[in-house]
């Protein structure tokens, strides 16, 4: 497997202060305390979600630069004005129509990343429902071409791009990962085995909560602990693609309550990797003066 200094596990977001499935008083302590610096006592990275809904503030991310480890790298969501132009719709009543300047302003937001060395990838989250037909590859390619400066990974969830070998080609070629997920089957899913296409290998675990993956919320979807078995055969999988990929990222979205936290730590001892064990506490803490960001 890949050197220990070129794996990095976390979590799909670091902030989540409200709802039942809050980590106050779960992962985070009471007290007012800062989540990111917390956060990076465990783990060497963390994917931001955030920047899906809006392009990341420059200043918001030159502060999580700067009061992370040397070592910790971030991963960035693109926006989803370029992957759900369905989704941006209904929440801003706007058509996505991409202009350069939307362009800028999203790279401008990672800056302060790539300036201090802290830009780990680009993770291009496309919906269950963009399939492998003329439309998609049109845009596909469009997020290769204009982010392609940026080490990119893919989350492609229909079959349609399994099921044609020319996906793998096409992203091999421009040395974008197709990201590795972990998530309920339909029939409809993207196959399990999709191939490591890159230098980067990229996990994403959303839990196997298929009772509520259509119908729950934003929360419930992901209130699914994995088990130890579970983890192991997780473990399994990221070891094969260390064998591969020069480097490796594994995050947990197992998000209900901390769980994702909980879970990347068993990872981490899975893989016989340095860990700190994750304290799990109770009863709701204060509120906290965090930078707003997840």
């Amino acid at each position: 497997m890949s050197s220990e200094a070129n794996i990095y596990i976390g979590t799909s977001g670091w902030s989540y202060p409200r709802g039942e499935g809050t980590w106050k008083g779960h992962f985070y302590p009471s007290g007012k305390i800062n989540e990111l610096e917390y956060y990076s006592r465990f783990f060497n990275t963390v994917e931001v979600n955030s920047s899906f809904y809006r392009p990341p503030d420059p200043g918001y991310v030159y502060n999580w630069a700067r009061r992370t480890p040397k070592d910790f790298l971030f991963t960035v969501k693109l926006w989803q004005k370029f992957t759900h132009p369905k989704m941006y719709k209904e929440a801003t009543g706007e058509d996505a129509v991409i202009s350069q300047a939307d362009v800028d302003r999203f790279n401008r937001g990672l800056e302060p990343l790539v300036k201090y060395g802290k830009l780990g990838a680009l993770l291009a989250q496309f919906p269950p429902s963009f399939k492998n037909d003329g439309y998609g590859k049109q845009i596909l390619g469009a997020v290769v071409k204009t982010f392609g400066q940026y080490p990119l990974a893919v989350e492609l969830r229909h079959r349609s791009w399994s099921d044609d070998d020319s996906t793998a080609g096409f992203i091999t070629e421009h040395n974008v990962a197709w990201v590795q997920i972990d998530e309920p089957k339909f029939q409809s899913s993207v196959a399990t085995d999709t191939p490591i296409t890159a230098d980067m290998a990229y996990f994403r675990f959303h839990g196997r909560n298929a009772k509520d993956w259509w119908t729950g919320d934003s929360e419930t979807r992901y209130k699914y602990l994995y088990s130890p078995e579970e983890i192991a055969g997780l473990a399994d999988r990221v070891k094969a693609a260390g064998d591969k990929a020069g480097m490796l990222f594994a995050f947990f979205n197992n998000h209900w309550q901390g769980y994702a936290p909980r879970n990347a730590v068993d990872l981490k001892k899975s893989l016989q990797l340095p860990f700190q064990e994750v304290l799990m506490y109770s009863g709701v803490p204060e509120e906290d003066e965090s930078e707003v960001g997840r």
